[in-house]
């Protein structure tokens, strides 16, 4: 009975196929787009973890003032002593990386480019997970000295040299020459969009003699934890230390912000998840349409087959017989239509994931609920319709025009 319950209800999905298609139209966009918008959530997460992870391994950040924002330009600037201080007393940190950073031009040969030149120690590209392409990092007497030389990122590179060599030529930075001595591994697009890449590091001294004009001044400081160290008992100490030699006094609050890159990314991830559920929610309301679509849908179908309702009422069916056809119909749309959804999901997150560079996230749970509310869909609107064909009168059936 089952089985030929089933083949009734595909033979008329099959006769109208038209009508069907346009009945499950809801069903397919309601699938398609809650599981485009989780997995593409998905993806989203997964980049903004990895960048933040670029930019540094157990990384901790100390800059003036309590925000990143205008406001932190009002705060005192660090000293060198700091990080020092910093580097003497706080045993769990593998690297202190006292950095400056500031806006120059670039001329190389008859090419030029604009980009971020910052100084800093060798601890730098320990702290920022830097690789070495080619050449080297900088040598103990060119720190001391503050010489004219710089390491050089892959975009600054492809926009001055092209494909050669960098190490070894001259690059004019402002209103000086330096020598190149280094080309950095290519980390790619960072978080908020930064291109990670578009960078010169030179020695910190030679940085604040030749770029900022002020040889004490640090306006960063970046902190890379030891392998398995607990940040919280490291942040605390770090913040004790810089109120004491910040002197800040006991009910003030700091002049300083010590941000751990860990934070940031589950701060961010649990922002995109956020706003990944309440995009799929808001999706999930147009699988409702769909189900609404295919109630009406069955009704004005059980209202052209009256008649055929009444033979088989009058030859010996049961009601629950044609409950049970008219349900497996309405089943088999909000199921066919669960697939279709899917199948595009699949080719959307696809195309997506290759625009925007974004991972691709396939995650076959969300894909499997999808389905199964679709067929649920199908389930709890295609009931009412099923159950006025199998109450329906046989004789008044058989006397419908």
């Amino acid at each position: 009975m089952f089985i030929n319950a089933i083949l009734l209800a595909l033979r008329e999905i099959r006769r109208n196929l038209m009508r069907s298609f346009l009945t499950i139209l809801g069903i397919v966009i309601g699938v398609a787009a809650v599981i485009t918008m989780v997995t593409l959530g998905n993806g989203a997460t997964r980049m903004v973890g990895e960048q933040i992870a670029s930019l540094g391994s157990n990384l901790l950040i100390l800059r003036p003032g309590q925000s990143m924002g205008p406001a932190a330009f009002g705060a005192p600037n660090f000293r060198l002593a700091d990080a020092e201080a910093i580097r003497a007393q706080v045993s769990a940190l593998k690297a202190v990386a006292p950095i400056v950073s500031s806006g120059a031009p670039l001329v190389a040969g008859n090419n030029n480019w604009s980009s971020t030149v910052t100084g800093a120690t060798n601890d730098y590209f320990i702290a920022g997970n830097w690789k070495i392409a080619a050449g080297r990092i900088f040598s103990e007497d060119e720190q001391h000295a503050g010489r004219a030389v710089c390491v050089i990122g892959a975009t600054v590179q492809s926009k001055l040299f092209g494909h050669q060599n960098p190490v070894g030529a001259e690059l004019r930075v402002k209103n000086f020459s330096c020598l190149v001595v280094g080309l950095l591994t290519s980390k790619g697009q960072g978080a908020m969009g930064m291109d990670q890449d578009d960078v010169v590091v030179m020695p910190l001294k030679t940085a604040q003699r030749r770029l900022t004009g002020n040889p004490q001044d640090i306006r960063v400081i970046l902190l890379s934890m030891r392998d398995g160290a607990a940040p919280e008992p490291i942040m605390a100490q770090i913040r004790k230390l810089m109120r004491e030699r910040r002197k800040i006094a006991d009910n003030d609050d700091d002049n300083f912000n010590l941000m751990d890159t860990r934070q940031i990314a589950e701060i961010l991830s649990g922002t995109i998840s956020t706003i990944t559920t309440l995009l799929g929610a808001v999706a999930a309301v147009s699988l409702l349409v769909g189900g609404i679509g295919i109630m009406n849908i069955m009704l004005v179908s059980v209202t052209e087959r009256t008649r055929e309702i009444g033979i088989r009422l009058a030859i010996g069916a049961l009601e629950h017989e044609v409950l049970l056809q008219f349900l497996i119909e309405a089943v088999a749309l909000s199921a066919f239509g669960g697939i279709v959804g899917i199948l595009l999901a699949l080719i959307s997150c696809l195309g997506l994931s290759a625009l925007t560079h974004m991972p691709f996230e396939f995650q076959p749970g969300i894909n499997l609920i999808s389905f199964a509310f679709s067929a649920l869909i199908g389930v709890l609107f295609g009931y009412m319709p099923a159950r006025r064909a199998a109450r329906l009168d046989p004789i008044e059936a058989l006397r419908h025009e």
